[in-house]
């Protein structure tokens, strides 16, 4: 390809990369609405075994939000439980779309995310409502998703899998993730990976191409 990178696919994660996350803001929602007893339980929410498992499609949301009520034993409803899950997700920049675009003149440009179901129609709630588009498909080439794949980042059998279907050897790929762990598993089976420490880096990584 005739690029100034030696890439042919730009993979993305989606979290404070594609969208903005608050995970603090998220645990204080849930404290609202539990008792200071169950504080430490919910500081430890997204550690539990419960939250893997949704995230690799072992269970579904309906058995997820089920674990969530046992957890905090409460009653909530479905769609509350939904409001205290999502309440992570921010924001999605116009100028990172606008990026991606440009991108995708030059490259195929894709995503790959540990994430779920609940979150993944909160997004395209968020996309149609401030971008008016109805899914990441527009936009991307290729959506590699946790819960579909039954496979999570770090481990190395997620970007193996992506290397599969892009029909394409790890060099050829550049990967942007927030957390090192992730750069790590992506590195580890030869792709470039980039770790995205603010939402400046994406756009110093590309400012010359």
């Amino acid at each position: 390809m005739n690029n100034a990178l030696d890439a042919d696919f730009l993979i993305f994660d989606l979290g404070n990369v594609i969208i903005d996350l608050d995970y603090s803001k998220a645990l204080q929602r849930i404290k609202e609405e539990v008792s200071f007893e169950f504080y430490e339980k919910v500081d430890g929410f997204y550690l539990t075994d419960f939250h893997k498992d949704y995230e690799i499609g072992i269970i579904d949301s309906g058995q997820f939000r089920d674990a969530v009520r046992s957890y905090f034993q409460q009653s909530w409803t479905d769609e509350k439980v939904d409001e205290l899950w999502n309440c992570l997700l921010l924001k999605i920049p116009l100028n990172r779309l606008k990026l991606i675009s440009k991108l995708r003149e030059n490259f195929q440009v894709g995503v790959l995310s540990n994430t779920n179901l609940i979150h993944i129609h909160a997004v395209n709630r968020i996309l149609q409502q401030d971008h008016g588009l109805e899914n990441f498909d527009p936009i991307f080439d290729w959506v590699f998703l946790s819960h579909e794949m039954g496979l999570a980042k770090p481990n190395i059998e997620i970007y193996e899998k992506m290397l599969v279907d892009l029909d394409t050897s790890a060099g050829r790929v550049i990967f942007f993730d927030d957390l090192f762990a992730n750069v790590e598993g992506a590195r580890a089976v030869g792709i470039q990976a980039v770790h995205v420490t603010g939402p400046e880096v994406i756009f110093e990584y590309f400012k010359n191409v």
